[in-house]
């Protein structure tokens, strides 16, 4: 694993704006590093997120219908039906 050099950053309470623009800083440049590791995904990948991505919803939207489905019966028992 390649070693990262630990980067200087001044303590807080001495000196906090100069370590706020470190953080800063850091942030951006490993911001910056993350985005151009980044690739476009291809066709297959897609369609196999698109697909994780809509069962999901679906599940989620069939668990919501069914809560609801119980919900009513119970909640028109404990209020009555009047």
């Amino acid at each position: 694993m390649a070693q990262r050099r630990k980067e200087n950053i001044p303590n807080i309470w001495d000196h906090p704006l100069e370590a706020s623009m470190a953080h800063l800083k850091k942030f951006s440049k490993d911001s910056y590093h993350l985005i151009m590791k980044c690739t476009k995904p291809d066709l297959k990948e897609f369609k196999k997120l698109a697909m994780a991505t809509s069962i999901g919803f679906l599940l989620m939207g069939f668990i919501g219908f069914f809560i609801r489905l119980i919900h009513i019966p119970i909640n028109n028992i404990i209020r009555g039906s009047s």
